[in-house]
């Protein structure tokens, strides 16, 4: 069997989740090609794990100051590029098309009637899970970008539908330092994360950003993007401030972090996110670098981790067999044996409560 893999690579969660299922499809002696896109070649970093990838604009999102840019996404993206894309994509030689969210690769499935699969969270936005209200743009947006055949989407709670839990790479059990804490906001600038930080000489930041090489400000540890380092630094971290993306908070849900948000302004499903968080009751929300929320937090001890099946695998398997099993069938299966480390307030509502602290 010959996939065809195409992941989004805005933000870096699609690419974590890639890395997971890359190497279970591999055991089941499934080939893989990749196509990535929605950035520039020169800045995906770390890239072993994806072999001889094929790069694409594709579409991408535009975010300023943590805050979603419309006019400026519609500026950067060209229609006419993505569409001469998809047309020249040639899939003869693949059985099916794996998408993550990843549009170019979806809508030339689609044009050339082969069957494609979409594996993302955003597929899980087609359920009744944790939404904030309005945002019907974006809701339009997330079921027509990259349209699949057969949709799985992942979140964090099964919320009685066919959803299957995160897919996440495996990770070391250490313990945690008290007061090391991780933090990869990249939708905000680096100045201000230092700057909101500063106060709290008592705690060990150690700062993710794109920058060129490693700085030290006292308590204040700034870090080059990298995969291998970064995760070495969420395994022993007691805590993670970070944006409200989806893969990270899965990894902190599964290592007991706890984990201090801030979504992205005006983009639905980091918004979403954020809600679905608290309606779990497993994240304080902040809609600003909010320093009386963080000392609050700071103070939190760290949670229960979730003992999230291999996803990979069974996904993997799935295919293997030649997706037998229906998808509600293969969610069910995951979910059985998984005994859940937090409560979901199915009465939360719609809104998100800015500085709650869990």
């Amino acid at each position: 069997m010959r996939i065809l893999y195409g992941v989004q690579g805005t933000g870096n969660g699609h690419l974590a989740r890639a890395r997971s299922l890359l190497p279970a499809l591999r055991n089941e002696n499934i080939e893989v090609d990749c196509l990535l896109s929605g950035r520039d070649r020169s800045d995906f970093f770390d890239m072993a794990a994806f072999g001889e990838f094929q790069c694409v604009q594709g579409f991408t999102l535009v975010v300023e100051n943590g805050t979603l840019n419309f006019g400026a996404t519609l500026r950067r993206n060209s229609l006419w590029s993505f569409c001469k894309d998809v047309k020249a994509f040639q899939l003869d030689r693949y059985d099916l098309v794996i998408s993550d969210f990843e549009p170019v690769t979806a809508w030339a499935a689609r044009l050339k009637r082969k069957t494609c699969i979409g594996i993302s969270h955003q597929n899980a936005f087609h359920y009744p899970v944790p939404k904030v209200e309005g945002y019907t743009a974006s809701r339009l947006l997330m079921r027509y970008f990259a349209p699949v055949d057969v949709a799985l989407g992942f979140h964090w709670h099964h919320f009685n539908q066919p959803l299957l839990p995160p897919l996440i790479e495996p990770h070391a059990s250490r313990s945690a330092i008290t007061n090391k804490i991780l933090v990869y906001m990249g939708f905000e600038a680096l100045e201000d994360i230092c700057a909101f930080l500063q106060p709290f000489t008592d705690f060990q930041f150690f700062v993710f950003a794109k920058v060129a090489a490693g700085e030290d400000r006292g308590h204040i540890h700034i870090r080059p993007l990298s995969h291998a380092e970064f995760h070495q630094h969420l395994e022993d971290s007691s805590g993670v401030i970070s944006n409200a993306g989806f893969e990270l908070a899965s990894e902190c849900l599964a290592l007991g972090k706890k984990l201090l948000v801030k979504p992205i302004s005006g983009q639905f499903e980091q918004l979403s996110n954020a809600l679905a968080l608290q309606a779990l009751q497993r994240a304080t929300v902040i809609e600003s670098l909010d320093q009386t929320a963080l000392a609050q937090w700071l103070q939190l001890s760290i949670h229960v981790p979730i003992h999230y099946p291999d996803v990979g695998k069974a996904i993997a398997g799935w295919l293997r067999r030649g997706q037998q099993e229906t998808v509600p069938e293969l969610a069910a299966a995951l979910w059985d044996d998984l005994t859940l480390a937090y409560h979901y307030d199915e009465n939360f509502g719609n809104k998100i409560v800015p500085g709650l602290v869990v």
